[in-house]
């Protein structure tokens, strides 16, 4: 595949960043899709564009070859018009999926994996050349604790026990790169995993570790979590969906695997490295 320019969505988020980075450092054409004035390293394009309004994405894709795509809602509408105006001008689209897709929980009020699974059904009628990455849980997900974590010394969350083979960002990066810039994931679903099953209590003892600072787990109920989403401002079809679906993965985990290494040739990073890594923002 001839080098050409990538467009990266979702550019200032964990992700879509550690995308640009990588790809910026191999020396490949970028161009950060962002809603606001961001900072890049010298040699990132940057460009206004909202997926929330297809008509502002022309400008955007104008000489892309490829994109990797982050949707940003928790449902499909518009998808179907952002993908039309990814065919006119691209010819190869990366969606960062989920694990879900595909494992038989594709059921009304599953709102996470039934935005997920429209949209890959959408990317593969355009005509597009595809790949949809499927990763587990993130790691980044964890910084929802650093307040608390900062405040406190204390995470007040449901599910001390729960375990998932949390992924770190880059991991996630390295394999899009790959499938930006190779064929070898062409018309592939891979799902990819952290190395280990991994408890939040035990993620809570990481984090600790790598500020150097022990924290507490206070485990409270799954209604006292609903209340404390609801008070957070979470939408509450994500609500619906995220604790219902931790609660089944207490005695159906999420798979893990060695897809990362397959694809990439280094070893998925650990949770502890991950907290190594981001030790300065719980801090």
């Amino acid at each position: 595949m001839t080098q050409s320019r990538i467009l990266v969505t979702g550019a200032t988020g964990r992700v879509g960043g550690a995308v640009v980075a990588r790809l910026h450092a191999a020396g490949v054409p970028v161009r950060a899709l962002v809603r606001r004035e961001a900072d890049f390293p010298e040699g990132v394009q940057t460009v206004r564009g909202d997926l929330g309004d297809p008509a502002s994405l022309d400008a955007a894709l104008e000489g892309v070859d490829s994109v990797f795509l982050v949707w940003p809602c928790l449902g499909a509408e518009g998808a179907a018009d952002v993908i039309d105006a990814i065919r006119k001008h691209a010819r190869r689209v990366v969606y960062l999926s989920s694990a879900g897709v595909g494992s038989g929980q594709e059921e009304p009020g599953e709102a996470i994996t039934m935005f997920h699974t429209e949209l890959e059904r959408l990317i593969e009628a355009s005509g597009l050349e595809w790949t949809a990455l499927r990763p587990t849980g993130f790691a980044s997900n964890t910084l929802g604790w650093a307040e608390q974590i900062r405040s406190t010394g204390a995470v007040r969350a449901p599910l001390a026990g729960l375990a998932r083979p949390l992924i770190h960002e880059a991991d996630m990066a390295a394999v899009a790169v790959q499938a930006l810039t190779t064929d070898a994931l062409l018309g592939a679903h891979p799902l990819i995993t952290g190395p280990e099953l991994i408890s939040q209590k035990r993620q809570l003892a990481l984090i600790g570790e790598a500020i150097g600072r022990p924290l507490r787990f206070e485990e409270i109920t799954l209604d006292e979590a609903v209340d404390q989403m609801k008070a957070a401002g979470y939408p509450a079809e994500l609500v619906e969906a995220v604790l219902p679906a931790q609660v089944r993965m207490l005695d159906d985990p999420e798979p893990v695997n060695g897809e990362v290494e397959r694809i990439t040739g280094t070893p998925a990073r650990s949770f502890r490295e991950w907290a190594v890594d981001h030790a300065a923002d719980f801090r």
